[in-house]
């Protein structure tokens, strides 16, 4: 298994779009058209989050991102101060690539790729439970649930 990620260009968001309005993933991510209108405004309203396509070989399989959750603002978390507490996101697009512990790996390349561009405290994730894969893959990685936030989280220093 050799993964790459490449930045995401325009020319990538139909084959995003393709992804995202599939069943197994719209169960997790949800409103398939506010995800590609982010990509679409990646250098715009949404330039604080980091849109990757994952690469197996030539093959394009899936999607990662990751964001300074300062500039998120989202409701699951409180961050007084950016540069110090990041979030990401993952899937695999292509299902011939599932179950074979490619998530995992795409956690543990994003996941580097943050400690060693951002240099953060943690990483925290709150995939919703059910997503027993997801789940799986954070824990693999070091990854810890904290039951008192509602998240896995990462610590980074």
């Amino acid at each position: 298994m050799q993964l790459t990620l490449t930045p995401v260009q325009d020319s990538d968001i139909e084959l995003l779009s393709e992804w995202l309005h599939k069943d197994y993933i719209l169960q997790w991510y949800h409103d398939a058209d506010e995800w590609i209108h982010e990509m679409k405004e990646r250098e715009g309203n949404f330039n604080f989050l980091s849109h990757y396509i994952v690469f197996e070989s030539d093959k394009p399989i899936g999607f990662c991102q990751f964001y300074d959750c300062f500039d998120a603002k989202e409701d699951w978390y409180s961050v007084e101060f950016p540069n110090k507490i990041y979030s990401i996101d993952y899937l695999i697009g292509e299902e011939n690539f599932l179950r074979r512990g490619y998530g995992k790996e795409i956690v543990r390349i994003l996941t580097n790729k943050i400690i060693r561009d951002k240099n953060p405290e943690a990483i925290i994730v709150q995939p919703e439970q059910e997503n027993v894969a997801s789940c799986k893959a954070l824990l693999a990685n070091g990854y810890i649930y904290d039951l008192d936030n509602n998240y896995y989280i990462l610590e980074c220093l």
